[in-house]
């Protein structure tokens, strides 16, 4: 009988570790896909059947090892309807992963910041979308088109409660308000159905099949919170939504664009007091 000092170990090579390193990472790559969304309770249910047909084998339970069996033809079939949302965000964010960053600060986000103050102070509820590598022009089509210059105006205007475009979210595309009123998926995640509303899920399905970011402004409390990649990050401040901005879409912040808070901005304290000049 082989002891374990009779048991040869593989040599290690260097290509064994790039394998070993290649797998871990694919790994967790999966784990960051499905961490806090309902594909990870799916995947936790595929390897409960895994696992008990593993056990039928070795118990020689044979009516309920042929029962399993019969599934597994319909397995990878079933993997791509339950997991199709995320496959496709999963496909889409290979070619728009940035090795470098780049771009600047755009100027629009002071308006949009402007807009998100006002709204929230005055609670009225709104849904901003900011397209980056993956199109929205489908979304954008069921909406009413605008093309038109951000503006801080502009979004009171068309979020003003009872005016036509007040339902629906506006997508911003290329520095350009594309569409208002725009209808957007709502997310099934049991997470979220159960505790807010309309407005919050649409934001946070939008960001589930596209590599957008949304920003929600809750007409009951004023908070505002930003939905990404398919979470909900609430209560955020502006300083909070322009950093998140920047960090999505690879842009570097001004340095001056948030002194230190105070009261005198006119504006809640996380207002940059640029903007507060900008109000008065």
């Amino acid at each position: 009988m082989p002891t374990l000092f009779d048991i040869r170990i593989p040599h290690l090579t260097a290509t064994a570790v790039v394998d070993i390193l290649a797998v871990a990472f694919l790994i967790y790559q999966l784990l960051q896909i499905v961490r806090g969304t309902r594909a990870a309770h799916i995947l936790a249910g595929i390897l409960t059947v895994f696992i008990a047909y593993e056990l039928s084998v070795h118990a020689g339970l044979e009516v309920l090892r042929t029962l399993l069996a019969s599934l597994v033809p319909y397995t990878a079939i079933a993997i791509i309807v339950l997991f199709q949302s995320e496959i496709r965000r999963t496909l889409a964010s290979l070619g728009r992963k940035r090795i470098f960053g780049g771009g600047r600060r755009s100027e629009s986000t002071d308006e949009i910041l402007l807009a998100l103050s006002t709204l929230s102070r005055e609670r009225t509820g709104a849904l901003i979308v900011l397209e980056r590598d993956i199109g929205l022009r489908t979304f954008i089509e069921s909406g009413v088109r605008l093309d038109s210059a951000i503006s801080r105006d502009l979004f009171l205007s068309i979020f003003q409660p009872n005016t036509a475009l007040h339902d629906g979210a506006v997508i911003i595309q290329k520095d350009r308000i594309a569409a208002a009123a725009c209808f957007l998926p709502l997310t099934v995640n049991p997470q979220w159905s159960s505790e807010l509303g309309t407005r919050h899920r649409a934001g946070i399905g939008i960001t589930e099949e596209t590599d957008c970011l949304s920003l929600i402004v809750s007409e009951e409390t004023g908070t505002i919170s930003i939905a990404l990649d398919g979470s909900l990050e609430r209560g955020v401040t502006l300083e909070q939504v322009d950093a998140r901005i920047a960090e999505h879409f690879g842009a570097s912040r001004k340095s001056s664009s948030f002194p230190p808070r105070g009261p005198s901005s006119g504006l809640p304290s996380e207002a940059p007091s640029a903007l507060a000049r900008q109000v008065r």
